[in-house]
């Protein structure tokens, strides 16, 4: 993605509702799985670090990302040092970590499964994988096409994979389920009638008037409540948490 997509990235990561509320219902998942008080967690593909200073208020924080401008913006978050990496064979850390966080990062990678397998080896046993992606296919828009994405996910098609990978899951859902009929109507609609896609694809970051941004940030953040304690049956994204258990892989 070019130079001006991560500016308009990083510009809008710490307001837009969306931004927001995923790092909301993500805060609220880790609160739940019961760290060490100086937890190790990771990172992997952290974007412009819009998630970095919530992830270090739970241990200590590590991250990378494979664009050299999202990295640069990153760390002028001054959280930690952001380093250039990649998936699967680029990792560029050696140490093992309690916590590794992958937030809308696996569907842009070919190979999801080594992806996973590599991310494992820096696992310490008994520790955790947090995931999210977007959900189902039918919803493909030129905003995947922009954004380099390989694939959409279903909960079971992510279930599966992090299976292989070695970990045992622990809760799966659909998240961003009430705004769901909203845009998939939006996106269905907007794929129907060929609609301008450089417009499509700018319009998804531009950040609503106050009012309206308040509202779907109190609407979509709302989820946090049943995260983990119910399994939601369809929505625009899905998440997922994993242990590794076998300390041999």
């Amino acid at each position: 993605m070019d130079k001006n997509f991560y500016l308009q990235y990083a510009a809008v990561e710490d307001q837009h509702w969306w931004f927001v509320g995923r790092r909301r219902i993500v805060e609220a998942l880790i609160r739940q799985l019961k760290l060490p008080k100086h937890a190790k967690i990771l990172e992997a593909g952290c974007a412009t670090g819009g998630n970095l200073s919530m992830l270090a208020r739970y241990g200590e924080v590590a991250a990378m990302e494979l664009d050299e401008t999202a990295c640069l913006l990153a760390n002028e978050r001054r959280v930690t040092t952001v380093q250039q990496g990649s998936l699967p064979d680029k990792i560029p850390f050696t140490s093992q970590y309690d916590l590794i966080v992958i937030l809308d990062v696996l569907e842009h990678i070919d190979d999801d499964l080594a992806a996973l397998e590599a991310l494992s080896s820096r696992l310490n046993p008994n520790s955790w994988l947090l995931i999210t992606v977007p959900a189902y296919q039918f919803l493909w828009s030129y905003h995947d096409e922009i954004n380099h994405h390989k694939r959409r996910y279903t909960l079971k098609k992510l279930q599966r994979v992090v299976k292989q990978a070695g970990y045992t899951v622990c809760y799966g859902s659909y998240f961003n389920t009430w705004l769901f009929p909203l845009v998939a109507g939006i996106r269905l609609l907007k794929n129907l009638l060929k609609l301008d896609k450089k417009a499509d694809a700018s319009s998804d970051l531009n950040l609503p008037a106050k009012p309206i941004n308040k509202f779907l940030t109190f609407l979509f953040a709302s989820e946090r409540y049943l995260i983990n304690r119910v399994s939601l049956p369809f929505g625009v994204s899905v998440v997922l948490t994993a242990q590794k258990i076998n300390s041999t892989r």
